[in-house]
């Protein structure tokens, strides 16, 4: 969700799977250029806005920093509810950010119902970024037995 220069879909360019790489329109520096050079596919998005995904959704997404480069333009929630549409059921999210962002966007995620942790950064506990882990869950509403009365309960 901030492909910066695609290096995480370059990790993983051997494996069969389909990588979309976005560059946020609020991005300091454009780097789909780089992107396309790097023989990776590519795309911008405003995250303050729905992203056209038709026909298909997503098994994982990663978001690096995305929620520090929108605070000043959109609310979390919203870039979490366009998350929720795009993902898969038990599809999966890995967020850094800040500390104190990725601790808001756990306790919103938690309220989606969403399966997450928040571990400490690759290079240690004194770094302010964290990562969340999130899946969301497949669920559904509980069934109500409109065959049975409650009179004389």
């Amino acid at each position: 969700m901030n492909a910066n220069l695609a290096g995480f879909a370059a990790a993983l360019a051997d494996d069969p799977l389909w990588v979309m790489n976005t560059v946020p329109t609020a991005a300091k520096i454009d780097t789909l250029g780089v992107i396309y050079e790097r023989g990776l596919i590519g795309t911008y998005q405003d995250w303050c806005e729905a992203m056209s995904t038709y026909p298909r959704t997503y098994d994982f997404l990663h978001a690096d920093s995305l929620f520090t480069l929108y605070k000043e333009r959109c609310d979390m929630e919203d870039i979490l509810l366009e998350m929720d549409r795009i993902l898969r059921p038990e599809g999966t999210v890995v967020i850094r950010d800040d500390v104190d962002i990725v601790a808001k966007v756990k306790s919103v995620t938690d309220g989606m119902r969403w399966d997450s942790q928040i571990v400490d950064h690759e290079d240690g506990p004194h770094l302010r970024e964290k990562i969340l882990l999130a899946m969301k869950t497949y669920w559904t509403a509980v069934a109500v037995d409109r065959g049975k009365s409650n009179a004389g309960s």
